[in-house]
């Protein structure tokens, strides 16, 4: 890695997690096409890439919300319990059933489409027409995070950065959110990052991560998440639920582009 690709991961990190932060996204849903399509990691090593950034990156943010004493909760225990198994087998998936680049556009744009353009109508319909919040019972968020911990450790996003779009968007507040999702977001790819590194051992082709660069990416996502994080109480909820659904229309539209090419 030279120095002018280093510091261009620097700042996708910081830049991107200084967006995403404030709303439980660690950034690295957003990092991956930076990662695939500018820096040039080869699939699938970007997968453990990524999550080795959220490793690195979370803490900043996290250490913000420890110090404001919302870490704690049991959202934060529901949301780790489903998606640490969930990662795990999403990586075993990822190396031995998804190897192939078009497919793994194709896993991109079918995740981010329909993320993007449900965020964006459900917040406009809220702004529109208020209803009060029906939060989900704690099965079904359970549930669902084993689900989501499954596609994040296809993607590489450690699980908790889909299931902060998706909670806020079933009507749950950000600021309960964000803690949780950004927590196992941490745990999860600490687990999935460990998976793949295990994997890489009995296996050929880019499976381990790319060192340096992701090294690059992360401190720029630790000083962008931490700053995210402090800017959260400033931000309005919606512009910033508008900003990660236009985010997420605009990589997978990208992936959906290349696909017919």
């Amino acid at each position: 890695m030279d120095w002018p690709t280093g510091l261009l991961g620097f700042a996708a990190g910081l830049l991107i997690s200084v967006a995403t932060a404030p709303v439980g996204v660690s950034g690295a849903v957003f990092l991956l096409p930076v990662q695939v399509s500018v820096l040039g990691v080869p699939s699938p090593a970007v997968t453990p890439t990524n999550l080795l950034y959220n490793v690195v990156a979370g803490p900043g943010a996290l250490l913000r919300h420890h110090r404001a004493g919302t870490l704690r909760g049991p959202l934060t225990r529901l949301l780790v319990l489903g998606t640490v198994p969930g990662v795990v087998v999403g990586a075993v998936i990822r190396v031995f059933a998804v190897p192939g680049p078009s497919v793994f556009r194709l896993l991109i744009a079918v995740l981010l489409l329909p993320l993007g353009g449900w965020l964006c109508l459900r917040t406009l319909r809220r702004a529109s027409r208020p209803a009060p919040a029906r939060e989900p019972s704690s099965r079904a968020v359970t549930r669902l995070a084993m689900a989501v911990g499954v596609a994040g450790g296809i993607y590489g996003i450690g699980g908790g950065s889909l299931l902060g779009p998706i909670l806020v968007g079933r009507g749950m507040p950000v600021a309960k959110v964000a803690p949780a999702a950004l927590a196992a977001t941490f745990v999860t790819s600490v687990v999935g990052a460990g998976t793949y590194a295990l994997l890489s051992l009995t296996t050929t082709g880019d499976i381990a991560p790319y060192w340096s660069l992701g090294l690059a990416c992360r401190l720029g996502g630790l000083c962008g998440g931490y700053l995210g994080a402090r800017l959260q109480p400033r931000l309005p909820e919606m512009a910033l639920r508008l900003l990660l659904g236009v985010l997420a229309l605009g990589v997978g539209g990208l992936y959906a582009v290349q696909l017919l090419r």
